[in-house]
Parts: structure tokens; sequence; C-alpha cells
């Protein structure tokens, strides 16, 4: 018989162990997942598109109509983009995959602020290039500038930037932004900016693009979606952007890989864009949720989590409480009937368990109390 392909056995399923839905007792803070519905303007209008027919293959970017919403909402973000160097992704997961295949040659290394979302470590062994994995600082999960200049080597070719971040809630200040482009240039870097959570931050500044900020522009690929802040997770919408010679090469990846998205969700996905109240609503809710949430989780004995920024995550120190990150997820599963998410899923994030605050305030009451019962009574 034939082999696999062998860098399959060095990639991981991420979380994928601690998302099994569980019986209808237990209470869930291990979905990234928004729990609103998709705002109805947004279903009207694909509902639409199937009536008028818009089930053939079109412009393979993504539609001119599409393409230009995409770029004056990025726009918002002072990200200024040409729309002819915007493709419409079947997932914001696909665009950074893309983003890696324009960017990087097999053995390349790429920084990524460690804890980092599991995919990001699976997608770059797949392409056979090499995560390198740089921890935070442990306060507040912001970046340590002497731990990434002491990561660079002469294979580093990228540096992967998620804020606000997922899993920790951090959200990068402009300063940090900055200096992320200045230690890019010093080292002839691309960034690869996953911007999916940008619309949810909670701090006194917004998410700042790299391609915002002097010298970004030219090394910097902007990748996000509809996911998150639209409630559209299985919409699978995403966007990349990028200086012309990487949009270059997307564009053929994309004709080889996918082709385009469906074509009667585009007009969807242009509305979606346009809506401010709704988005807004969500975004307040979750606002609210992580203040409810941050209270009531720092009074946990054994637990320190600093003040989720953005997203809707919160990350939790549970290595007061005696226990692994691993023996803590799963006994709070069997013991308190509370799924949650081990940090050593992802590599540097032993100790930690990571709580989606994407439930309902009632959910976030009850997690949190039996929690602390189950804590009290060991």
């Amino acid at each position: 018989m034939p082999e696999i392909n062998r860098s399959l056995e060095n990639v991981g399923i991420g979380f994928a162990a601690f998302l099994a839905p569980p019986g209808p007792e237990v209470i869930r803070f291990t979905v990234g997942q928004p729990d609103f519905d998709t705002p109805q303007p947004i279903v009207d209008e694909a509902k639409a598109a199937l009536d008028r027919g818009e089930t053939t293959y079109t412009r393979t970017q993504g539609s001119v109509e599409l393409c230009n919403a995409v770029a004056l909402h990025l726009s918002s973000h002072d990200i200024v983009v040409d729309p002819s160097d915007v493709v419409i992704t079947p997932g914001c997961k696909q665009a950074i995959l893309y983003s890696m295949m324009a960017t990087l040659d097999a053995g390349d290394e790429v920084l990524l602020l460690s804890p980092a979302w599991p995919s990001y470590d699976g997608m770059l062994k797949l392409l056979d290039c090499k995560p390198v994995h740089v921890p935070v600082k442990r306060e507040n999960y912001h970046p340590d500038f002497n731990a990434l200049e002491n990561a660079v080597t002469e294979n580093t070719k990228a540096i992967l930037l998620n804020s606000p971040n997922n899993p920790t809630g951090a959200v990068y200040t402009p300063q940090e932004i900055q200096q992320l482009v200045d230690f890019a240039i010093k080292h002839d870097l691309w960034i690869l900016d996953d911007m999916i959570y940008a619309t949810l931050a909670w701090t006194d500044y917004p998410y700042t693009s790299p391609s915002s900020l002097e010298g970004g522009a030219e090394r910097t690929i902007t990748i996000g979606g509809w996911s998150k802040g639209w409630a559209m997770t299985g919409w699978r919408l995403g966007w990349i952007t990028g200086p012309k010679m990487v949009m270059d090469g997307v564009k053929k990846i994309n004709v080889s890989a996918a082709t385009h998205v469906a074509t009667f969700m585009m007009p969807a996905a242009t509305v979606a864009l346009g809506l401010h109240e709704e988005t807004a609503m969500m975004a307040a809710s979750y606002k609210e949720r992580r203040g409810i949430i941050h209270e009531l989780l720092k009074e946990l004995p054994g637990v320190i989590v600093p003040k989720p920024e953005g997203a809707f995550y919160a990350f939790c120190d549970v290595t007061g409480t005696g226990m692994t990150d691993m023996e803590f997820a799963t006994r709070a599963l069997e013991e308190a009937k509370v799924q949650l998410i081990p940090g050593s899923l992802m590599e540097g994030g032993e100790g930690f368990v990571r709580i989606s605050y994407a439930t309902s305030i009632e959910n976030i009451h009850e997690g949190v109390r039996r929690l602390g019962e189950w804590l009290s009574s060991l």
C-alpha cells in the first residue's frame, strides 16, 4: 500500500475532544460561537438570491459588490485596500491557510504568540513549515518583545497576530501593534493578521490593524470574516486582502482550491456588512457578560483570571488549585457538570483553562456557581 502524507502525523485535532456536546445537564463554556441567530435581513437576502436563481458559477474572487463592501468595511478600521485585491473565501480558516500558502515555503518558521488557536499550528505543519510558539506575558497575555527577539532565526519568515485574541481575550494596544510592525520590518517578516474578533473589543482602544500603521501595509495580509461579529459561523465566509503580489498568488490558490464561495451567499454577506444596530446589540451583550463572568470567576478559590479585553473568552490560571489544566477540565465536567477547554491542548497553555462566555447570563451564573461549590468541596 502507498503511504499517506507523513506530515499528518504531527497535526493535532485542536479542541475537538472537548467540544463534543455533553448531556443537557452540563453547562457548556467551550464553544467559540455566538449564541445569537444570524440577523434576519441576512437570511432573507440569501433566500431572495436563491429565488433569483443565483446558483451558478460567478466571479471567482467574489462578486464586485461584495469585494467593494469588504473594502469599505475595512476602511472603518483604517485599512486601505483596493477591492480588486480582496478575495472571499470559504471561511476565515481557509483565508489563513491561503495566506500561509502564498507567503511561506517548506521549512520556513512562523512566530505564534503563545498560547495560540491550535489551528494555526496544524496549518503550518500541513505545509511543512515550523510553528514557533513564543510565550506572552502571563499577567495580561500581551506580547513579550524580549521573547520574540530571542525566537527569531534565519528561517523566520512571518509572525501571525490575533487581536482580540482566542484563547486569551487580550487586545493588543496600538503602541504594541506598532512595536510588532517595527519588529517585522527589522527582521523582514510578513505579518498575518487574523482580525476575526475585530468588532468585539472591550478596551478603551479599538482593534488596531498593522496595515494601518507606518510600514505595515506593504507586509500585512489581513484576514477576517463574518462568523463571530455577525453570528454566521455555519455560513463559512471569510475574506483576505493584502499587497497585490500576495493577492495575485491567493487568487491562483483560490481558483485551484475552491473556485468561489456559494453564489447565493454573496448578496447576503454584502447585506451583513451594512448592518450596524444588530451587530452593535450582539457586541454590547458580550461586553455585559464579560463583566459578569469576570466578577464571578475571580472569586473562585485557586483561580486567577485577568479581565478579558475582547472576543468572548476568559483565560483562567488554575495552577493555584493544585490540579493540572487537564485534570481541572476533566473533573469539572465529571463532578461539577461544567464543560470547558484545557489550555494544554495549545502549546504554552499548560495550567490554564479557556471559558467561552458566548452563552446566556443564566448559564454564566449557574456554571460558575457549580465550579465554586465543586472547588470549595475539595
